[in-house]
Formats: C-alpha cells, structure tokens, sequence
C-alpha cells in the first residue's frame, strides 16, 4: 500500500525554509574549483558557466590567489505569478594559499566554455648554501673609537 502525504499550509512554518537558508535568490554562489599538482605546476579549474572574460578577475596578493566575479540575474520568468530560480546568480570570491616561492609573474589562465584554467609554476625547491670552512680563525678585530679611548683611561 502506498502512502501519500498531505501538506497542508500553517502559517507557523511559513517562511521555514527561507530561515534555514533554502531560499532560491539568498543561496551564494561559490563556484566549484579543482587543484591538481603535476609535474612542474599546479593547475586550478573552475567551473564558470555564463561569465565572460571580462567578467573574471585573477589576483596573487602576499601569497593568496584570488578569483572573483558576477554573474547577473537573468530576466525574471515568471507565470501567473509563480518565480523560481534555481540558477544561482551573484557575485562570488575563492581564495587558494600558494606555496612559498610561487613567483606572481609566471601564472597564467585561460577561459573556454565556461571552464576557467590558472596554470601556477610550482617554485624551484630551496637548496641549502654550503659555506667552506677555511683554516685558521681570522684574527680578532680591536676596539674602534670610544671603546678603545675608555680602555686606554682605565
């Protein structure tokens, strides 16, 4: 036997969806990103559909990569009164911390079909500086101006 249940309207639930934030125009859109560290990069996709170049702003500021845009709020369709947007529109911002070294000057992006690319050249691996230990201890440096004259009066 199948049961079926009934929603009957309450004004106390009224609105309960838009308070747990179901609401179809308050959603925020944060756009779905992917990293993949490989060979001598690191390369990040997003998925952004509807946007045009110009609309796509890439930063690298004190080590963090920023992408950030709008997407606008289409004409609303509408019939006898009912609306539903199920598209989410807005602006958006996603931030990724960048490996120490990563030289600002050498990512790259591009942008086809919605689909935006940012290529990051992994940096050099830090080497350690060897220093050579010579022979004997340099010798030792005198006193210079009023350390000198204060032992000279003592």
């Amino acid at each position: 036997m199948t049961r079926l249940a009934c929603w009957v309207a309450n004004p106390q639930t009224e609105g309960l969806f838009e308070s747990l934030g179901a609401s179809e125009r308050g959603r925020r859109w944060v756009p779905p990103i992917d990293l993949v560290a490989s060979g001598e990069e690191i390369i990040l996709t997003a998925d952004l559909p509807g946007l045009r170049e110009d609309e796509i702003a890439i930063e690298v500021k004190d080590g963090v990569l920023r992408i950030s845009g709008e997407r606008e709020f289409a004409a609303d369709h509408s019939v006898e009164g009912y609306y539903r947007f199920e598209r989410v529109q807005g602006s958006f911002s996603r931030s990724v911390a960048l490996p120490k070294g990563v030289d600002p000057a050498a990512v790259s992006a591009g942008y086809e079909n919605g689909v935006l690319e940012v290529r990051i050249p992994k940096p050099a691996e830090r080497q350690p500086h060897k220093i050579t230990v010579a022979g004997p201890r340099p010798a030792a440096i005198e006193a210079q101006g009023s350390e000198a004259e204060a032992e000279n009066q003592a």
